[in-house]
């Protein structure tokens, strides 16, 4: 198999307005969308969409949750002009523990037929059980991906939703490296990576992992609630969601000649967004 596990250090460093950083181990399964059920088959903690101690289910990941994710990925290619036929999307993402997950940013890393990674997309879900696409495209050609897009998704309550990120990818034999650094203006303001190397697929250590991260996901979701703590002690600005995301939609309808009456801000599918906090970031 194609699919394999990702073991390393995920780092945060904010600059301002206090300087604040962060770093955790963590692992991540790295699936080749076209192996699911090869995975399923071969690993007996693994299961797709069906119960065990560690679960993929494609419901847990689009926008408008996947039935089959691999389709849904292929389509979302094809609408933004490519012909994936042939291509490998590997999903860096963490699975259910014991029926749990929360999945800060999932990566599909999409290569064509010779092997070049074409597109990254980031799969981005905050905390007020809201899911966001970015869908990149390098800006040159060279080894390294890189490439920007403005943030247009509430990911954290001390950062505003005026901002730009810059996104860089390394994937390698030796192992995936991820960089993604916001900027507001000319100044930096948060840099986060991900440092991973690969390990094999197997029983051995799918087990190995989760004695060594034991209960990764609630493991993510309490960090965040901690970290965002320490922020608020420490006098950063806090930013509601309804607040904020309100703002940037007026600033942005105000810039193109429109202005939207005022109103409530829905989570999508129907659900209520609660004023909880994001990682600090």
């Amino acid at each position: 198999m194609r699919s394999h596990l990702l073991e390393g250090k995920v780092r945060h460093r904010r600059s301002r307005p206090v300087v604040y950083a962060l770093e955790h181990d963590v692992y991540y399964f790295a699936l080749d969308l076209s192996e699911l059920d090869q995975v399923d088959r071969s690993l007996r903690l693994v299961s797709r969409n069906r119960r065990n101690v560690l679960q993929f289910r494609d419901d847990d990941h689009w926008p408008a949750p996947a039935s089959d994710l691999q389709a849904t990925v292929l389509e979302h290619l094809r609408a933004e002009g490519e012909d994936p036929t042939g291509w490998r999307i590997t999903l860096v993402t963490n699975l259910r523990v014991l029926g749990y997950v929360f999945n800060p940013a999932s990566f599909y890393l999409c290569r064509d037929t010779s092997g070049e990674l074409r597109m990254v997309v980031i799969e981005v879900h905050n905390t007020h059980l809201e899911r966001h696409l970015y869908t990149l495209r390098p800006r040159t050609e060279g080894p390294r991906f890189v490439a920007s897009m403005e943030k247009d998704f509430y990911v954290s309550p001390f950062i505003d939703m005026e901002g730009r990120y810059t996104v860089h990818v390394q994937d390698d034999p030796a192992g995936l490296r991820i960089a993604i650094n916001e900027r507001q203006g000319d100044a930096p303001l948060l840099a986060t990576s991900l440092v991973l190397e690969r390990r094999r697929l197997t029983n051995r250590a799918v087990l190995r992992m989760l004695l060594r991260h034991p209960l990764v996901t609630h493991k993510t979701i309490g960090l965040i609630h901690w970290h965002a703590l320490r922020l608020w002690r420490r006098g950063v600005t806090f930013h509601r969601h309804g607040e904020a995301v309100g703002r940037s939609s007026h600033s942005a309808q105000r810039s193109a000649g429109v202005v939207a009456p005022h109103g409530p801000i829905a989570a999508p599918h129907g659900q209520v967004a609660a004023p909880q906090p994001q990682i600090a970031r």
